[in-house]
């Protein structure tokens, strides 16, 4: 399963940091089991939200330079309050390191200003065409999707057309 926890970018500076939100609702496949009688985000999901933050905070800097952006390491992981549904978690990544394979980041989140999850984060970037360069066009088309998917987190999905727009109304 691919979880995308981000459902919007609030607001970043490249090179420097982000902040996103995470709407979480009773809808949420997971929620049925984690817990049945108490639902609440996994911890494991709301630190996946923070190194998702830091993700696009790479491919934004990068101007979307590296198709495959991995999880390398996590240290110093603390759990607040929990995450229920109806509530949003606002996560931030702020860039502490970067090197030309790893990026390190301080993130943390948040819920109606109360600590749910802080943690450091080591991230790894490359292509897959580094390592098979039979997969460039794989990489061409990860990275198309995820400017797609940029638009739409950040609000720039471009307008559809008066002429579009009333041909779908008939």
């Amino acid at each position: 399963m691919r979880f995308n926890l981000v459902d919007r970018i609030l607001d970043f500076e490249p090179a420097k940091r982000i902040r996103i939100v995470k709407n979480l609702t009773l809808g949420e496949e997971y929620l049925a089991d984690h817990f049945p009688t108490f639902p609440v985000m996994p911890g494991v999901l709301m630190l996946e939200t923070l190194v998702e933050a830091g993700a696009w905070l790479l491919r934004i800097t990068e101007d979307f330079r590296h198709s495959v952006i991995v999880l390398r390491e996590v240290k110093n992981v603390k759990y607040g309050n929990f995450m229920i549904p109806g509530k949003n978690l606002v996560a931030s990544a702020e860039l502490v390191e970067c090197t030309d394979e790893l990026a390190t980041f301080k993130g943390k989140g948040e819920v109606d200003g109360s600590s749910t999850v802080s943690a450091k984060l080591t991230l790894a970037r490359y292509n897959l065409r580094d390592r098979v360069p039979a997969m460039q066009a794989a990489d061409k088309r990860i990275v198309e999707h995820l400017r797609g998917l940029h638009a739409v987190l950040t609000n720039s999905m471009p307008l559809v057309s008066t002429a579009v727009g009333a041909r779908a109304a008939n």
